[in-house]
């Protein structure tokens, strides 16, 4: 697990509101997102395709859709007592808007 800044932790934990994260290359931007992302599927049991996540370029969209799928499967092969949620959510993935 990585560390993360106390500004990082903040946009990885913030609830109830809309988020953007802005910051500089190799900042940590999508890894932010991505476990942002996780924790809300996880944590919250929200569908992925009830968010709208908005990146600058289709590659950027494609590699975060990667990296989020990579994390539900880690997830899965951990023992989450939710796999079935998180099946679905790879299942949502290919329809989810990023």
């Amino acid at each position: 697990m990585p560390k993360w800044t106390k500004d990082q932790e903040k946009a990885i934990k913030t609830r109830g509101k809309n988020l953007l994260v802005s910051a500089a290359a190799g900042s940590g931007k999508t890894a932010v997102l991505v476990e942002r992302i996780i924790k809300l599927i996880t944590e919250d049991m929200i569908d992925i395709n009830k968010l709208l996540i908005v990146t600058f370029t289709n590659a950027a969209a494609g590699e975060m859709r990667e990296r989020i799928l990579g994390a539900l499967i880690k997830e899965i092969e951990n023992g989450s007592e939710y796999e079935e949620h998180l099946r679905r959510q790879i299942t949502l993935l290919g329809r989810s808007y990023i």
